[in-house]
C-alpha cells in the first residue's frame, strides 16, 4: 500500500516492563522505592557540598553536576514507566514520545561528558597535585561544564528532528517501556538509513570522546600511583577515584551491554534489565556509591546528622 495513503501516527503504545498485571504491584512498588531514593540521594548529595565549605571544591562541583543530571535523567523515564505498571493501555502521545526521547538523549550525552570531566579531574589531582588549585579553578570547572549541556542538548536536537520527522503509519506498538533509539525507528514507514547514520555518528562520538578521555586519564592516573612509594599512599590515591570509576563502569557497562550486541530475540530480556539498570537503577546508584565510599562526603554526613543547630558543619 502506498504511504501516502496510510494515517500518520499520532499516538504511541509502550509494551512496558511486563504483561503479568498481578507482578505489575510489585514492580510498582520497588522502582517507586528506587525513584524515590534517586531523588532524595541527589538532592542530598547537591545540599551537602551546598552548605559544607570543606566541600567547596571541583571535585564536589563536579559531582553536584552529575547530581542534577541524574535528578533530571531519572525523572524522564521513571514516573511514566511507573505510571504504565498502573495501566491497562501504556499511551504516550508522538510529541509526549519525541520529548522523552529528546530530554533522554540529551541528559545521557551530559553525564558521560560529565563523567570523563570528573576523570579528568582526578588525573590533576593524583598526577599533578602541587599545580592542581591552579590548573582547576573555578572558572574553569564551569568552561567545562557548560559546553558538555550545550554539545548535549544539540546533538538531541538533531537526533529528535530527524526520527520524529519520519513517517509513522503503520504499527504504534513502541516495544519497550519508554522512547528509546531503536524501537522507536523499527516503526517508521519511511526510509531510516539517514537518522540511523545521524543518530550513530552523535552516539559514537559521545561515547569514544568520553571514553577515551576517561581511559587516558585513568592510564596516567594509574601510572603515577604505582610510581609512589608507600602502600598508605597508593591507597590514599586510588580511594580519591575508586567512587568515580566504580560510576563509569556500572553506567557503561549497561550501556555496551544493551547497545552493542547483535540482536537476538533469545537477549530481550537481558536488554530490558540492562534498559532499567542505565536509564532507571544507575541514577540512584551514583549518590550512594559516593556516600558510602567518599570519606569526605561520609563525614560531612555524620557531622550533619550529629550536630546541633548552632554548629558549624
Amino acid at each position: 500500500m502506498n504511504n501516502a495513503n496510510k494515517t500518520q501516527v499520532i499516538v504511541f503504545e509502550l509494551s512496558g516492563l511486563t504483561d503479568d498485571r498481578e507482578f505489575a504491584p510489585f514492580l510498582f512498588i520497588f522502582f517507586l522505592l528506587v525513584y524515590i531514593i534517586t531523588i532524595c540521594g541527589n538532592i542530598g548529595i547537591i545540599a551537602v557540598v551546598q552548605i559544607s565549605p570543606s566541600l567547596h571544591t571541583p571535585m564536589y562541583y563536579f559531582l553536584s553536576y552529575l547530581s542534577v543530571v541524574d535528578l533530571f535523567y531519572s525523572s524522564v523515564v521513571t514516573p511514566k514507566m511507573l505510571s504504565d505498571l498502573l495501566s491497562d493501555k501504556k499511551l504516550i502521545s508522538f510529541i509526549g514520545c519525541a520529548l522523552q526521547f529528546y530530554f533522554y538523549v540529551a541528559l545521557a550525552s551530559v553525564e558521560v561528558f560529565v563523567l570523563s570531566i570528573m576523570a579528568y579531574d582526578r588525573y590533576v589531582a593524583i598526577c599533578h597535585p602541587l599545580h592542581y588549585v591552579l590548573i582547576i579553578t573555578m572558572k574553569k570547572c564551569l568552561g567545562l561544564v557548560l559546553p558538555t549541556f550545550f554539545v548535549g542538548f544539540v546533538q538531541s536536537s538533531a537526533q529528535t528532528s530527524c526520527i520524529f520527522s519520519l513517517k509513522y503509519c503503520g504499527s504504534n506498538l513502541v516495544d519497550h517501556f519508554f522512547c528509546d533509539l531503536a524501537p522507536v525507528v523499527n516503526l517508521s514507514c519511511s526510509e531510516t538509513r539517514t537518522c540511523t547514520t545521524i543518530s550513530l555518528f552523535f552516539v559514537c562520538f559521545c561515547s569514544l570522546t568520553s571514553m577515551t578521555t576517561i581511559l587516558v586519564s585513568y592510564t596516567l592516573i594509574i601510572s603515577s600511583i604505582l610510581r609512589i612509594n608507600s602502600t598508605a599512599g597508593r591507597r590514599k590515591a586510588f580511594n580519591t577515584c575508586s567512587s568515580h570509576l566504580m560510576c563509569v563502569i556500572v553506567f557503561y557497562v549497561t550501556v555496551f551491554f544493551t547497545y552493542l550486541h547483535p540482536s537476538s530475540t533469545t537477549l530481550k530480556k537481558q536488554d530490558l534489565v540492562a534498559s532499567v539498570v542505565y536509564a532507571v537503577v544507575t541514577p540512584m546508584l551514583n549518590p550512594l556509591i559516593y556516600s558510602l565510599r567518599n570519606q569526605e562526603v561520609k563525614k560531612v554526613i555524620k557531622r550533619l546528622v550529629k550536630k546541633s543547630p548552632k554548629e558549624p558543619i
